[in-house]
């Protein structure tokens, strides 16, 4: 069954930005919205493409599902937010197994079991690396912050667990964890880490709240990482707020990354070693509590020239972006090296294009209506996989 894609500003978009405003994405999970890119008014939508994909509901069986990873055989590796990780069939339909191995996380509000990846080299040592909401013991009792962990997987069974990265410190509360993944060709591997909704921690260079980190797949800290006066040595750029997508561009090592604000101003950001990025002293977005207007942006908006300006970003209110991609694959050659980036709120996969670093399209992709975006795969069959709130692992198609 064909799914339309509709551009512009419509009466179901009307209808969303109106929701929007009343509520908050996650708040419990994330944020909100959708809107106008930092040079396009939403009003004056670009035409439609000629693309006209299939939504195929694979599966609806998943609880909470937050992080996906295709296997070499094609089964997939599914995180669940409740501490459990599955490997559905290749076909997508089936659960065939619940890993063993994995350690206790913090179940509560965004916090949980999040993201999934292989390492480059699964197919001669089979790692496989996932992060998650690590509860705090002792001390740390009632505490929580966002750990990185690798295990061997053996059939079922996750072997020679070890966390290799806590996020320092932990601290109260059940919102912004980041987190995501993603391997650079040298071996080494960013990972995402949101400031937990305490905001001036982001721009405290000695903790690793809001922050992008650099180590390598022991734990141990890269030599070449930017050298940043005051800063723990992981730390590749900071000034964030809740990045819930990362991926790195083709043909290089590129880390793009999409970040939630608060009323508006969502993120993409190009990561540059040693970028502030500008959270909590500025943003596109308005605090909670104000009425959103140009007026409210928080230190006026514009980050420059103390602070990196996002590639893209989404007023007056946010759309809540979560994982998100660059496409590769051979199924839609017209949208190759084009961003898609899933949202929480809004309904919507968006594509954006771009002419180098700059945005020159922004294309909002409805199907079902309900579902939050919660990941955005690619496949090694080429088509888009999404995982939704609801329980969804969806195929994008032909």
């Amino acid at each position: 069954m064909k799914r339309k894609i509709i551009t512009g500003l419509t009466l179901s978009t009307l209808v969303i930005l109106l929701w929007a405003l009343a509520a908050c994405g996650d708040r419990g999970s994330s944020d909100s919205g959708a809107a106008r890119s930092n040079s396009t008014d939403e009003t004056q939508a670009t035409e439609p493409t000629s693309v006209d994909p299939r939504y195929v509901v694979l599966s609806d069986r998943l609880v909470r599902p937050w992080g996906l990873a295709f296997l070499q055989d094609g089964r997939i590796l599914v995180t669940e937010k409740r501490g459990r990780m599955v490997i559905l069939s290749a076909e997508g339909t089936t659960v065939q197994e619940a890993l063993t191995g994995l350690p206790a996380v913090a179940d509560a509000s965004q916090g949980g079991l999040l993201d999934v990846t292989l390492d480059p080299d699964f197919t001669t040592d089979p790692w496989i690396f996932w992060t998650y909401a690590e509860p705090g013991t002792g001390a740390e009792l009632g505490l929580a912050g966002t750990a990185v962990a690798r295990g061997r997987l053996i059939g079922s069974s996750l072997n020679d667990v070890e966390v290799i990265y806590r996020q320092k410190p932990k601290v109260t509360g059940g919102g912004h964890f980041g987190s995501r993944i993603a391997f650079r060709s040298d071996r080494t591997l960013y990972v995402t880490l949101g400031e937990r909704q305490k905001f001036t921690p982001a721009q405290d260079l000695t903790t690793t709240l809001g922050k992008v980190i650099r180590i390598n797949r022991d734990g141990s800290i890269p030599p070449d990482n930017p050298s940043i006066i005051g800063s723990e040595p992981e730390i590749f750029s900071y000034g964030h707020r809740n990045p819930q997508g990362a991926a790195i561009r083709p043909g290089g090592d590129e880390l793009w990354v999409s970040e939630q604000g608060p009323q508006g101003g969502d993120e993409i950001n190009k990561i540059v070693a040693g970028g502030n990025y500008g959270w909590p002293v500025v943003s596109y977005g308005c605090n909670y509590g104000d009425p959103v207007s140009d007026a409210c942006h928080i230190g006026g908006g514009v980050h420059a020239p103390n602070y990196i300006e996002p590639v893209s970003y989404w007023v007056p209110v946010s759309m809540a972006p979560s994982g998100m991609i660059f496409y590769t694959g051979a199924g839609f050659p017209q949208w190759k090296g084009n961003l898609f980036v899933g949202a929480l709120v809004g309904t919507a996969l968006w594509r954006v294009e771009l002419n180098e670093d700059q945005e020159v399209l922004r294309e909002r992709l409805f199907f079902e209506p309900n579902e939050r975006i919660r990941d955005v795969g690619q496949g090694p069959d080429g088509w888009i996989y999404l995982l939704t709130d609801s329980g969804k692992l969806v195929q994008i198609r032909d």
